[in-house]
């Protein structure tokens, strides 16, 4: 089975945010189960030798969409959702799984190469136009229960699959020297700003922070100036092996204010047995389960203090903590080949019945 991924985001290795890991991740997953996979997606004009490379196969090669082969599997990178139409033709996708906020315009550009569509939902924060994306008959596959429920409620879409997001446990799994508290993303709807109290209110305890890589170089200034005045925190610049971050880490913390639709570092961290403090929105009770705490998104600080020091200074509650944490992570059906199982086969059962791939 071929399958295209096609987003108007950027890939990896130029992006190593959720949606790129996830992506990249699937491929391979798919690979390994027999499908075909590629991606569609846009591109950074500058860094590296990709967007040079990428420019000179545009003008020999008379493409909008040149085609690379660095991931392990094609990938296609353009500039213009319209492009799509080409990457179809070439690529011979059997099905286009769509994964935009707005996946109008790519669906389009697929379609007029005559390729099936389905399209893969990863944010909640816009739903309403889905209704009309659904009325054209095109499968809707959500990446959590949350994310279903709110396309049910939102959309009356009653009969989205669940397909989870795919974290590979070989590319986080390692030997743990649990140390510091880890926070990952230092954006408002991330809630640093609780992950920065918390840091001045502990300074007996060590913080590991990961700079966003969309902060504007002024916020980033600011950051580390506050962070050389706390001897208890270091910023780390955005990486895409995360594992000698997770090795150290005693407790990750999300307190993210924004509707997360499943909250990906909280099953990688987990992978490893370290609990997670975490706020109670969108898809994080999913995530975090048993392997840690939850708390109201705008608790009071006194709230996310008391968790800290309680997970922090009893040895047998992080114990017990982490040992949920490692089990919830190993639940079977957030294991790679299931998720890419789930996704080929409920893909090939849209095909061969024209019914909606998948299933909860």
């Amino acid at each position: 089975m071929r399958v295209l991924l096609a987003t108007t985001h950027i890939h990896y290795p130029q992006g190593g945010g959720g949606l790129e890991r996830n992506t990249h991740e699937l491929c391979l997953a798919l690979k390994r189960r027999g499908a075909q996979p590629a991606v569609a997606s846009s591109m950074l004009p500058r860094g590296g030798l990709l967007p040079p490379a990428n420019r000179l196969k545009r003008f020999l090669l008379r493409q909008a969409y040149p085609r690379d082969t660095m991931c392990g599997y094609p990938v296609y990178r353009g500039w213009t959702p319209e492009g799509a139409t080409e990457v179809a033709h070439r690529f011979r996708p059997d099905i286009a799984v769509v994964q935009n906020p707005h996946p109008e315009r790519l669906l389009n550009a697929i379609e007029r190469a005559g390729t099936p569509t389905a399209v893969y939902v990863h944010e909640v924060e816009e739903l309403d136009h889905y209704r009309a994306i659904r009325a054209r008959g095109t499968p809707v596959i959500a990446n959590s229960e949350f994310t279903a429920r709110r396309l049910r409620e939102r959309c009356g879409i009653t009969d989205a699959a669940i397909v989870r997001p795919l974290i590979d446990p070989a590319h986080y799994r390692l030997t743990p020297r649990p140390e510091r508290v880890l926070f990952i993303n230092t954006t408002p709807r991330k809630g640093v700003a609780i992950a920065r109290a918390l840091a001045e209110a502990r300074p007996a305890i060590p913080f590991d922070i990961v700079v966003s890589w969309v902060l504007k170089e002024s916020e980033k200034q600011e950051l580390r100036a506050w962070a050389a005045r706390l001897p208890n925190v270091t910023l780390h610049q955005p990486r895409r092996d995360m594992r000698p971050l997770y090795a150290r880490a005693r407790l990750l913390l999300v307190p993210s204010q924004w509707q997360e639709t499943w909250g990906r570092v909280a099953t990688e961290a987990q992978i490893n047995g370290t609990p997670v403090l975490a706020s109670d929105r969108g898809g994080l009770p999913e995530s975090v389960g048993p392997g840690g705490m939850l708390l109201p998104h705008d608790a009071p600080l006194g709230d996310w203090l008391a968790a800290l020091d309680r997970i922090w200074g009893d040895p047998s509650l992080h114990a017990e903590l982490s040992a949920a944490a490692r089990a919830h992570a190993s639940r079977p059906e957030i294991q790679p080949d299931a998720i890419a199982d789930a996704l080929r086969d409920g893909l090939r059962a849209f095909l061969d019945r024209g019914a909606p791939p998948g299933g909860a």
